[in-house]
């Protein structure tokens, strides 16, 4: 009689661990059911300037410096911004480069050693960051051992976001902030909008 008890617990036990250690299935459903929808974000795109945004390829970097942002994908944007934070004089780890990163995908080191976990978003004007991005980054910034957090955004954040922003101190960086910083670099050489050729 024990063995049959014994029997029964371990097969109990086994179950619970084999259920503990495959993926939760929620998760599955959402996005099976995110991607039967509709959405901006999930249509294909008309044109091919919208179609290299979701592409998961990256140009080289010598190309990546004469590309206007709005013609940039997420791997491409997370790849520029790694350059831009290397000639800065930060020391960076580019960590999920266009595929799960956790929230976050680069750390950058200051000269006194502080890391800042960043969060790169390279959205159309009219895709706003969600203050679901934002709490990710807060989150994930302990897994790497940082202090700091920095969103960088080609478009903005909603109002909900930028209030999470400001409530865990999250630096943030919208698309024009981005745009000035990327012009005020000797290195993007990309044509500004409103200057005249000379």
């Amino acid at each position: 009689m024990k063995e049959i008890i014994l029997f029964f617990i371990i097969i109990v036990v086994l179950g619970v661990i084999s259920g503990l250690m495959q993926p939760k299935r929620k998760g599955k459903g959402r996005k099976k059911k995110a991607a039967g929808r509709p959405s901006n974000k999930n249509r294909p795109s008309r044109t091919a300037k919208n179609s290299s945004r979701n592409s998961k390829t990256c140009r080289p970097d010598e190309v990546l410096l004469t590309i206007p942002l709005n013609e940039l994908n997420g791997v491409e944007f997370e790849r520029l911004l790694a350059l831009y934070f290397r000639d800065q004089g930060y020391k960076v780890h580019e960590v999920g480069v266009g595929g799960n990163d956790g929230g976050v995908d680069l750390v950058i080191i200051d000269k006194r050693g502080e890391k800042t976990a960043v969060q790169a978003k390279c959205y159309a004007d009219h895709n706003l960051v969600p203050v679901q991005t934002v709490r990710e980054l807060v989150g994930a910034k302990r897994n790497h051992d940082c202090i700091l957090t920095l969103l960088v955004t080609t478009s903005d954040l909603t109002g909900p976001a930028k209030k999470e922003a400001e409530q865990f101190r999250v630096e943030y960086w919208h698309g024009g902030i981005v745009d000035e910083k990327l012009s005020r670099w000797n290195k993007w050489q990309v044509p500004q909008k409103g200057k005249k050729k000379a």
